[in-house]
């Protein structure tokens, strides 16, 4: 049976015992019916994870009993920044759910041309804190020891004036004139700019061609934002990153 893991942002201190916040109190409690005595590990997003042991449970608490610590899955060679244009609906749940299995390091969502309504700050904060929740499970379920950074939400053009410099930058477009592996294989950091529904306007694809994005094409056909996404992410990971036995 596979242990499960929770993220626990505090320091982890062998033989400390942590009061679990609500939402892993309940995952462990109510969903995994987990009881006294049960194996589970803990990992606190920045690449540090333990043996656990579920200490007690109750109807106002779950304590875990922190062991000792063990390896984390290695991270990606890469740092990978998914640049993401907000779309409609759940697709960014899924966006954010695969990219994280897939080894990002970074995520920041866009308003774009095509991009649904933008919200007001209160539903844009809810959804964030969905978001981030998002990304936490994915951490939990991939065994990822690493949570990657979601960053604020931003104007295109405002985040393309605030200097993309660094690594190579990759613009997903179905008329690209490159395909991944034309390009040469980045030395560290990699942004991936993705479209929402409808994918990104000539006036947006020729401001990102001026500030030095790659126009790259995945194959023949046309893809939904949340394909385009993942199967660039699995293309990266295969020709440069840790899908090759010597990543």
């Amino acid at each position: 049976m596979r242990i499960p893991r929770i993220l626990h942002q505090d320091q982890l201190v062998t033989g400390k015992t942590l009061v679990l916040d609500e939402q892993p109190a309940h995952h462990i409690s109510r969903v995994l019916r987990l009881r006294p005595g049960a194996s589970l590990r803990v990992f606190d997003g920045q690449g540090t994870e333990h043996e656990a042991i579920l200490h007690e449970i109750n109807r106002t608490r779950v304590t875990i009993e922190i062991g000792s610590q063990v390896a984390c899955t290695p991270e990606s060679p890469h740092a990978i920044t998914l640049a993401q244009g907000i779309p409609r609906g759940d697709r960014m749940d899924f966006t954010l759910q695969k990219a994280v299995e897939l080894g990002i390091s970074a995520i920041q969502p866009m308003w774009m041309q095509r991009s649904r309504k933008k919200l007001d700050d209160t539903r844009m904060q809810k959804r964030m804190q969905h978001w981030q929740g998002v990304l936490v499970s994915a951490c939990e379920q991939s065994g990822r020891g690493t949570l990657p950074e979601l960053l604020a939400p931003s104007d295109y053009r405002s985040w393309l004036g605030s200097g993309q410099t660094e690594g190579l930058h990759i613009m997903l477009h179905p008329d690209g004139e490159y395909t991944l592996p034309e390009l040469e294989r980045p030395p560290g950091r990699i942004v991936l700019l993705v479209g929402p529904e409808g994918g990104i306007s000539s006036e947006e694809t020729a401001l990102a061609s001026q500030t030095g994005f790659f126009s790259v094409k995945l194959g023949p056909r046309i893809l939904r934002t949340e394909t385009a996404a993942m199967a660039a992410l699995a293309g990266m990971q295969a020709l440069w990153g840790d899908f090759r036995n010597n990543g």
